[in-house]
């Protein structure tokens, strides 16, 4: 296992971080195996892992929580903040009011006295970015959190972020997570960039694709769309629906490409991810011990400018072939409303 400094925090983290959103009721419900899981991985090296309040209402902490007594020093914990706990207003966001609330209940589910990395799993346009920052950075003076970061964050919100932080004299964030893929490339445009140029630690997800790039799902093969991940998503796998077949064509491109280079195509994928300079880690998230021990097979693997080359022209940098589940939406273009003038104004113009 190799090992990166984490931005400008000192920190030094493995280039595989656990991620653990597959761990409880949404993906593996067996407490017990899944702290299995997590030890296997950190007796192999990895000494970083990340979940979050919502990963199945918090049940996922508490698995990880319950995994690390005794081993806590030894890792590096990162959780997040954003989505809905629970009933209710006032509940999600990224106000003051809901992260000092809510800092305590990870903590209670962590069964920890501090977390290493603590972010904001997506912008919140209802919240002023000084208000979060505010509270972040009291979180650090108390010895809550030890830095903070964010999650899925447009460029220029992390250059706004820094620009808030320098004027008002609090802290900035130290890390961006972001999508990351063979199949989706559009953070190499802006976001990679800025955060090499702020100095932050990156932690990048869906290096698979959101299974697309475990080797399963091929060109001339029937694609079962009633279980698995094509039974949550249909539209993304099912091949007659339009721009589908351009990720299958890549897909058997990227497994030829694999095997010239003597590895499979979930171990490129990975390596993928870690040859770009602004990423420290790459998050996976078995379910399984099985899934855990494929994923690690490919932690040697590297990739050398031949092999990137013929990425590049399979997949153009720059570009995505799927948006990423999760992936952050501007309401600008979320809402029809916000480009478009009321229609009194229209007929008026």
């Amino acid at each position: 296992m190799r090992y990166r400094t984490l931005g400008g925090t000192g920190i030094e983290v493995s280039t595989y971080c656990l991620g653990t959103m597959m761990f409880g009721a949404v993906g593996n419900p067996d407490h017990d195996d899944c702290g299995r899981i997590i030890n296997a991985a950190l007796d192999r090296g990895i000494n970083f892992i990340d979940t979050a309040d919502m990963y199945s209402a918090g049940e996922s902490e508490t698995i990880v929580g319950r995994a690390l007594r005794g081993r806590r020093a030894e890792v590096v914990l990162a959780t997040k903040v954003h989505f809905q706990m629970g009933e209710g207003r006032n509940r999600s966001g990224n106000s003051r009011r809901w992260i000092i609330r809510e800092v305590e209940e990870s903590l209670r589910r962590l069964d920890t006295d501090w977390i290493d990395l603590y972010q904001v799993h997506r912008p919140d346009e209802k919240t002023d970015i000084e208000e979060t920052l505010s509270v972040l950075t009291d979180l650090v003076r108390a010895g809550k959190i030890r830095a903070f970061g964010c999650s899925t964050f447009p460029a220029e919100e992390i250059v706004e972020s820094h620009h808030v932080a320098e004027r008002r004299g609090l802290g900035r964030f130290r890390t961006e997570q972001s999508p990351y893929s063979l199949l989706a490339r559009q953070v190499e445009a802006a976001v990679l960039p800025v955060c090499q140029r702020y100095g932050m630690g990156v932690m990048v997800w869906s290096p698979l694709a959101s299974g697309f790039l475990t080797g399963r799902y091929r060109r001339d093969q029937p694609i079962d769309l009633t279980s698995g991940r094509p039974a949550l998503t249909p539209a993304r796998f099912d091949p007659n629906v339009p721009g589908n077949a351009a990720k299958l064509d890549a897909v058997e491109q990227l497994i030829a490409l694999a095997e010239e280079i003597g590895c499979t195509l979930p171990e490129l994928a990975i390596a993928f991810t870690a040859a770009h300079p602004a990423v420290t880690s790459t998050i996976i998230g078995p379910r399984t011990m099985e899934q855990l021990e494929g994923l690690l097979k490919g932690a040697a693997v590297g990739l050398d400018d031949a092999a990137l080359d013929r990425i590049d022209e399979i997949v153009p940098p720059g570009t995505n072939l799927y948006a990423p589940d999760g992936a952050w939406r501007p309401a600008a273009l979320a809402e029809a409303s916000r480009r478009r003038r009321p229609p009194a104004e229209r007929v008026a113009a």
